[in-house]
């Protein structure tokens, strides 16, 4: 038996699929097993997987759609393995990803229960458009109040022991849901973290699987959910979505989420800094997000010298 399981839920992406299948089979790790979970899909999903001719690739498929939540739950259930990886169908790992992920969780202790991993953002040309790169580990139960610094399902290498003990992502939420179990598992394991970029985040205008209100909806199911949480984490929220979406083309969503942002906390400088950036448009605005990412990489590494 492998000691990876490797879970992609999918849903009409097969162009962006193959690539993320082919950063999988090119991991310098490659003790996996890999489950691709068609969540109902009408385009050639299926074909696009059959074109990899390896016995390590499991294909199962949902009659109907029932969201990504459901198709890495099936996709867990359905596996075998101890450890267990996540990746998005949109997203891309760099080759030694598992391996130095892998590497780290087996040398830490045993509290450890998952190894994330920074990223770079890319557009749908390759163009890299943003970084982050993490530096939280241990106990982040705390730090999670604040903010989701684990990031997207594709950074995480899990133990499986984890979802054994707070359950699998949470069906009824229309977004967040990985940030729901990273805060669950906080409360019960520590993080790892390799403070460098692993995988390719790719921002597109499907990126963002619907709309304003949905999403709307969703933080406010998590803040029902976690009442207990400070308002603060949904006013960064509210802002990551607007950023999302002008990064995405769609400024009038963007803004809208910008003033919500502003309504929560009138004196939030972030909030209004995005709002100004927008005015200018989606190109120059990704243009002067790109300049705000060098200039605090620039600044972090003048700090560190």
């Amino acid at each position: 038996m492998a000691t990876v399981s490797v879970i992609i839920p999918t849903h009409n992406r097969s162009d962006f699929l193959r690539s993320a299948i082919a950063s999988v089979l090119n991991q310098t790790y490659q003790d996996f097993e890999l489950i691709v979970v068609d969540d109902a899909s009408t385009d050639n999903t299926a074909e696009a997987v059959a074109e990899f001719n390896d016995e390590r690739i499991k294909l199962l498929r949902h009659d109907t759609n029932k969201g990504g939540s459901a198709a890495r739950n099936t996709g867990i259930l359905a596996s075998e393995c101890d450890y267990i990886a996540l990746l998005d169908d949109d997203d891309e790992w760099l080759p030694e990803k598992l391996s130095r992920q892998m590497e780290v969780l087996l040398s830490s202790p045993p509290q450890v229960g998952c190894v994330y991993s920074g990223c770079v953002d890319v557009t749908t040309t390759g163009k890299t458009i943003g970084e982050y790169i993490p530096t939280k580990r241990g106990d982040l139960s705390k730090d999670l109040v604040a903010e989701n610094c684990v990031g997207g399902a594709s950074s995480a290498l899990l133990k499986r022991e984890c979802v054994k003990k707070v359950g699998l992502f949470d069906e009824s939420l229309p977004c967040s849901q990985d940030y729901d179990l990273w805060i669950r598992i906080s409360n019960e394991f520590h993080f790892e973290c390799i403070p460098e970029p692993l995988f390719r985040y790719r921002i597109h205008e499907k990126k963002i699987s619907t709309n304003l209100e949905a999403l709307i909806k969703g933080m406010e199911t998590m803040a029902i959910k976690y009442s207990n949480y400070p308002l603060s984490y949904y006013r960064e929220q509210y802002i990551d979505v607007g950023i999302m979406y002008c990064l995405a083309g769609d400024v009038h969503n963007g803004r809208r989420a910008f003033f919500k942002a502003v309504k929560l906390f009138p004196i939030q400088i972030r909030a209004y800094f995005n709002l100004c950036l927008s005015i200018f448009g989606a190109e120059k605005f990704r243009q002067l997000k790109e300049a705000e990412r060098k200039a605090f990489a620039c600044f972090a590494s003048m700090k560190k010298a």
